[in-house]
């Protein structure tokens, strides 16, 4: 049952990801992946929330299976910004690729290290 729960949260995640996709396509100041890093972002903040600090309230598996796993893993893309990154390099905008790696990955880390500190 719980794999039914994945399936429908991470379809979920896929179209909220692809609305956000839409949604920004015009908005790339400096060829910029906008719409990767706030999906990842995102994401990191729902996961922080789901297992940090309102973990006590969300006791059921099979919530917590179609959040952090369905829509998360559906809305988050490690594999579009590592090849938005490549892409990036290959067309030159060195300083580009290297701010889309380091903002991705210190803000995503960041948001999971500091809302899970504030269940503590």
């Amino acid at each position: 049952m719980i794999a039914l729960w994945v399936f429908i949260g991470g379809g979920l995640g896929s179209l909220a990801r692809f609305g956000l996709s839409v949604g920004l396509q015009n908005y790339k100041p400096q060829n910029f992946p906008t719409a990767t890093l706030i999906a990842n972002i995102v994401s990191c903040i729902v996961i922080a929330l789901a297992v940090g600090v309102f973990a006590e309230k969300i006791q059921s598996s099979e919530l917590k299976a179609f959040v952090v796993m369905g829509f998360c893993g559906g809305f988050s893309t490690f594999s579009t910004f590592s090849y938005e990154s490549v892409e990036l390099i290959k067309s030159g905008n060195y300083t580009v690729a290297i701010a889309n790696i380091l903002v991705s990955i210190l803000l995503c880390f960041a948001v999971i290290f500091f809302l899970g500190m504030l269940k503590k």
